[in-house]
């Protein structure tokens, strides 16, 4: 029963308890405005922030070192969080932050032949129905198939900020920050897709 609760907590499409006009109501200050349209160009955004604590970044970079080198690798560390069908090869993996409704998040971008996934860093404690604690990571899992278009972003007033959005067929989008070597990684994700 444990598996299957966590199943359903974790797999990758967000859940939403909320009628539709709740949805319509902007109620976060850290995502841009919905995707209205798909496009290629670089568009700008000043709503999106990523405060950035040196001491944390390093400790960080630590806790991450050391999770790589236990598993034997970023490909395994990929295989321990996904399922992986036969024939996926993980074609690019990145730190990264993913913006959520309360705040960035930092985790693992992963872009592989057949989805791009995210994993957060550090697992957070969810409760079930019965009021036990699991502690679980929040994952996003994105089939290639489904991604409608991918836009780059930046920070009107910091340039460096760089964002890569997702948006899905059925309208989610998904931002992604602070992407470590941010152009390698969008052009993985651009051959990930013309590959599909």
């Amino acid at each position: 029963m444990q598996t299957s609760l966590l199943h359903n907590l974790v797999v990758g499409t967000p859940a939403i308890s909320a009628t539709y006009d709740q949805i319509q109501k902007p109620v976060n200050r850290y995502l841009p405005g919905p995707a209205t349209q798909c496009q290629r160009s670089t568009k700008t955004s000043k709503q999106m922030r990523l405060r950035t604590d040196i001491s944390k970044t390093v400790m960080r970079k630590l806790s991450l070192g050391a999770h790589i080198l236990r598993v034997g690798g970023v490909e395994n560390v990929y295989k321990q969080f996904f399922s992986v069908r036969e024939g996926e090869r993980l074609l690019k993996a990145s730190e990264c932050y993913l913006s959520t409704t309360s705040g960035p998040l930092a985790g693992f971008l992963f872009i592989s032949t057949d989805k791009v996934a995210f994993c957060s860093e550090r697992s957070m404690k969810v409760f079930t129905q019965t009021g036990h604690m699991l502690r679980i990571r929040y994952k996003v899992a994105i089939p290639l198939k489904k991604i409608k278009c991918v836009n780059q972003s930046k920070n009107v007033q910091k340039p460096t900020q760089k964002y890569i959005e997702i948006v899905t067929e059925d309208n989610f989008d998904f931002w992604f920050m602070g992407v470590l070597k941010y152009q390698k990684t969008f052009k993985y994700l651009e051959q990930a897709l013309s590959q599909a």
